[in-house]
Formats: structure tokens, sequence, C-alpha cells
């Protein structure tokens, strides 16, 4: 991709997006909106009916957060999903709720706001949730789906701190129920492939890994840029993709890291948060892993040098169109939705009582990876992991 092309207007989930067209795969289609239905009690009860009979054995679930990943890629994955589908909404925009529900056929006991939410609990419609909210709201919601006797899925981060990691895991046990961190690219065939390249030592011991992931911000006003509520700035946002990239393809956890600040040359917009940063990540084995994340240059790609050769995603963390090589030539591997997967692999999991490969435990471990990398990046300091 031409960096210069990408216009500093882009929103992350656009540039994501964008990456997958220029990638040659077509945007996931959203399906056509129908006509806003009547309200009244029977059309309600029937509409209520018609979703029964087309998702039995399917497990409903709850999109918290309507925002453009929500909307964008989550709801019409769940067009896609052979385990569950779209059962419910919450959202604090009313604005939002007739669109959703004429497009998706949610009657009107499967929508919920912010002060109504618990009472999903008596919802038997709904057997997961699904936190999509700004990052310092994910523990609040994960532990109220817990409470409200549901299975959650959270967006990555999984937290802002460890602790409130630790609250999230706590509270999903005592109800027994499951927590997954939505990682989706452990769902992605190039990205399974790295970790498989990786760990069986296919071509070696990897010595050296090399990520970055970057776009150029646009809406100065958006919340990733308020560290309140997004925690920090695009470490959080996107560079915990390369975090998350160098765990799977060495299979191991880092145990130290130093860390730079990059400029910034917008100091309003960045006031808050870092514009940009790199990383070098230690792991066991003396294995240096370079990271960049950035709001200001687009950034995609996920390498790792190997005793007998390179191989690498040169199109790594986007929705699809991934791109790699390895030293036996291009890596050539099935396209799928990769949001859609992650999620019908949660329902498999739920259903069969198995454990979910993206768990809470590993979500904490890339929030105190993150806390490390910001105390390495704001004292200068080698920065030990534990």
């Amino acid at each position: 991709m031409n960096r210069k092309s990408i216009s500093s207007q882009y929103s992350r989930r656009k540039f994501i997006h964008d990456l997958s067209v220029n990638a040659g795969m077509a945007a996931l289609a959203v399906n056509g909106l129908n006509l806003f239905s009547s309200c009244d009690d029977n059309k309600e009860k029937n509409k209520g009916s018609a979703m029964a009979k087309d998702n039995q054995n399917k497990l409903g679930i709850a999109l918290v957060g309507l925002g453009n990943y929500a909307g964008g890629q989550l709801a019409p994955a769940l067009e896609q999903t052979n385990d569950c589908y779209l059962a419910g909404i919450v959202t604090g925009t009313p604005s939002k709720i007739d669109t959703w529900k004429g497009k998706y056929n949610i009657p009107d006991k499967n929508i919920y706001n912010y002060q109504n939410f618990d009472s999903i609990k008596d919802n038997p419609d709904i057997d997961i949730v699904y936190v999509v909210l700004p990052n310092s709201m994910h523990a609040e919601y994960v532990i109220r789906a817990a409470k409200a006797g549901k299975h959650v899925i959270c967006e990555k981060p999984m937290a802002i701190t460890p602790e409130d990691c630790d609250r999230m895991i706590a509270a999903c046990k005592e109800a027994g129920k499951m927590l997954s961190i939505g990682y989706r690219l452990h769902f992605e065939p190039y990205n399974v492939e790295m970790a498989r390249l990786g760990t069986k030592k296919v071509y070696g011991n990897v010595k050296k890994m090399n990520a970055g992931f970057g776009f150029p911000i646009g809406d100065p006003t958006q919340w990733r840029l308020n560290k309140k509520l997004a925690g920090g700035g695009p470490l959080e946002d996107v560079g915990i993709y390369c975090i998350q990239g160098f765990c799977y393809t060495t299979g191991l956890d880092p145990i130290a890291v130093i860390a730079q600040e990059g400029p910034k040359t917008d100091k309003e917009k960045f006031r808050d948060v870092e514009q940009s940063l790199t990383w070098e990540l230690e792991f066991p084995g003396n294995i240096i892993c370079h990271g960049k994340a950035s709001y200001s240059e687009g950034l995609n790609y996920l390498q790792a040098e190997a005793e007998k050769g390179v191989f690498e995603l040169t199109s790594a963390f986007n929705y699809s169109g991934q791109k790699g090589n390895t030293p036996a030539g291009p890596m050539d591997l099935p396209k799928v939705n990769q949001q859609a997967k992650q999620m019908d692999d949660f329902a498999q999991a739920v259903k069969n009582k198995r454990p979910t490969p993206v768990p809470g435990e590993m979500g904490k471990r890339d929030v105190k990876i993150i806390q490390a990398i910001y105390q390495a990046m704001e004292t200068g300091k080698k920065v030990e992991i534990r």
C-alpha cells in the first residue's frame, strides 16, 4: 500500500478494512435494510418465533456497544456463523435501534441499554455477551455480564490494568461462565501458519522477530486518543497485535523489555497518548523481538528470522487479504471470515464444555506486557516482566 495515499481522516477500522480491500479481498457485505416493521405485540411475537426457528441449536450473542467494529465486522460475521447468531443488542444510542432491528430482525425484548443491561439475566435467548466498548469499560461490563449468568467475549485489550483482568476472570469463574478475548487472528490461517512454523521449528529455532502495525489516525475527538478511555495510544490499539504475533509465533512469553516513545508531530492531538513507540521484547533463549505501533504511519507486517531462513506475513493483521512468504515459497492458504471463525469457536467451546484457546488469562498476560512496555518507555530503563 502506498502510505501517502492513506487519508489522515481514516479511522482505525476503515484503515484495516481498506488494507483488506487493497489486498484483493472485498469488504464483508452487509445485508440490505428491511423496511421498518410494525411494533405491535403480534408482530413482535412472530419475529421472536421466526428467530427461534431459524437459529435452533445456535447460541444467541448480544453485542454490547454498536460502534464501527460491531456494525461493520461482528454483526455481518454473525450472518456467516454456524454455531451462534445475533440475538440482541445493548446500546446507549436510541437512534441506532430501528436500523439494527430492521437489518437483523431483532425483537424489542432483546434490545437493552446500559441502565437496564443487568436484566439480560432473564432472557434465555442470549447465551453470550460480546463486550465491544472502549477499553476502560471492559471490566465493568464483563463482570456485569458474568453476574447476569452469561458467557462473555471481551474485545482486546482485555482491560487497562492486570488488576481489572483479575476481577474479570474471578467474576466469570464465580458465575461458572466462560471468558474469551476477541483475538480473531488465532483463527486466521496465515497467522496460524506463522505459529506452526515457529513453534514446530520448521525452519529451526527462531532467533529474531520484527512486527509493526499502525495507521494515520483521524478524528482528534475519538475515544482512542483519550487516555482515560483507551489506557494509552497505538500500543493499546494496534501494538497488541504485534505482541500477540511474537507470542504465538515463538510459543513463549517475554521476560523483559526496553522501549522508546516516538516524536510527536501533533502535540495537541496526542496530548494524552503517545503518537508512536518502538520496543524490544526479550524472550527465553535470547530471542529478541522488535515492535512498532503508530498513529501516524501505515505499518502491517510480522517477520521471523530462523536458523534456516525467514518466514513472514507482509500483510499480517488486517481483517482479510493476508499475504505471506516462507523459504519454500509464498503461502497459499484459505481465506476465511476471521470474526465468524472466532465466534463459532467460542460457541463450540461453550457447547462442548472445552477451554477457549484465547482465554482471559491470555488477555491478562498481554495487559501485563503492555504495562511493562509503557513503564520502560517512561523510565528509559529495562523492565522485567513477571
